[in-house]
């Protein structure tokens, strides 16, 4: 490993293609899998990451320390051979892959923003070989779930030994099953043929559940009685979810407590959906999905594509969501109909706006739920885009 002092996720400034999810986070606290992408670097460096994102965002995160570091591209999917080949540059090295900057290795000590990357000019660069996933865009998320589960089940059991499943449970591939300290399961069907099931510290999945791998459950999070789950789903840490789920992925403290279909979405952290809510993630046509996207035209997102729903959003009972419906960010949702495709971040309804104070009173009320409260940080990074989107 290269003589460095520290290793930095950065985002570019692509970051803005995959809000909803950017606006509140950088790319490298974006959960799929079960790792966030800064926990997946961490487990395969076996060293403390650092991050460098947006400037109303950077707060959030320590400052960058001088001497030697090398920083790593967030939207690049970790594993083990790319790991080896970053961790191999010298300073002044870049690695690319078709003309994507993977990393590279400064020794500059200007470098304290997202911003301050673009000045960078390797005296060498290296083309990495082998293959490379990333995110880009938001249903790249779902699409890179299964192999994420997979990877990840792999880096966090490896080593350990599961706690052993209940004779309660209907098993297939217990193999291929892991079950943290404190975690319940009882009276459950359990496939782990297909792809593995992981089940965080003090999860529990309540009785007659029925899940399919690859699946994973976060710490603290529950499966409401008779949820039926299909691979691939990751439904992150104090998550609350029931009904049907398929390739889907709550990122942390959010709800979708009753039944309702949730089917190749990404829901963000402190969202709520009411009961009975659903979602298309296919159109009646059955044609290829066609988004357009800001400075990048219409962009194919394939076949399936849900609802992406970003923080602290939430909707009313029997919300009916269009196939590929975007929502942005601390929205309260109600009205008849299916819901329009675009929701604007701090919308109340279809068409009103959000009043601040009452945004941020509602996420307090739900923090309080989970035994949370909303911090200055949190409001403040609020305040700003509540401003920049207004």
């Amino acid at each position: 490993m290269a003589d460095v002092s520290s290793f930095i996720l950065f985002d570019t400034p692509q970051r803005v293609l995959l809000h909803p999810f950017t606006y509140t986070r950088s790319i490298a606290e974006i959960r799929f899998g079960i790792l966030t992408v800064k926990e997946r670097w961490e487990l395969l460096l076996k060293e403390k990451v650092q991050v460098l994102s947006a400037d109303y965002l950077q707060e959030r995160y320590p400052s960058i320390p001088e001497g030697k570091k090398i920083l790593i591209n967030a939207a690049v999917f970790a594993n083990a051979p790319v790991a080896e080949a970053i961790t191999g540059l010298e300073d002044g090295e870049a690695l690319l892959h078709n003309n994507m900057v993977l990393a590279f290795c400064s020794s500059r000590d200007d470098i304290r923003t997202m911003n301050d990357i673009r000045d960078f000019h390797p005296m060498h660069a290296k083309e990495y070989a082998g293959s490379i996933f990333s995110i880009k865009y938001p249903w790249d998320i779902v699409q890179l779930n299964s192999k994420a589960i997979i990877d990840d089940f792999q880096l966090l059991t490896g080593a350990g030994k599961s706690y052993a499943v209940a004779d309660t449970n209907r098993v297939m591939g217990e193999e291929h099953i892991f079950i943290e300290e404190g975690a319940i399961v009882e009276h459950c069907i359990l496939n782990a043929t297909g792809g593995p099931i992981y089940i965080g510290r003090n999860a529990t999945v309540m009785e007659g559940s029925l899940i399919r791998g690859p699946f994973a459950l976060g710490e603290g999070a529950v499966l409401k009685m008779g949820t039926t789950l299909y691979g691939a789903t990751s439904i992150g840490p104090y998550c609350m979810a029931g009904g049907e789920i398929k390739n889907s992925i709550m990122m942390g403290y959010s709800n979708k407590a009753h039944f309702g279909y949730l089917g190749d979405a990404v829901i963000g952290e402190w969202c709520n959906l009411g009961a009975g809510t659903s979602n298309s993630n296919v159109k009646n046509s059955a044609s290829d999905i066609l988004m357009e996207i800001p400075g990048n035209g219409m962009v194919n997102a394939g076949l399936k594509c849900g609802l992406m729903m970003g923080d602290y959003s939430r909707c009313a009972i029997h919300t009916s969501f269009n196939t590929a419906t975007f929502v942005g960010i601390a929205c309260n949702i109600f009205g008849e109909g299916l819901t329009p495709k675009h929701i604007p971040s701090f919308s109340w309804g279809y068409a009103g706006r959000y009043a601040f104070d009452k945004a941020i009173e509602h996420i307090q009320n739900w923090k309080k739920l989970k035994n949370q409260t909303i911090t200055e940080r949190e409001t403040g990074i609020l305040e700003h885009l509540y401003k920049q989107l207004s």
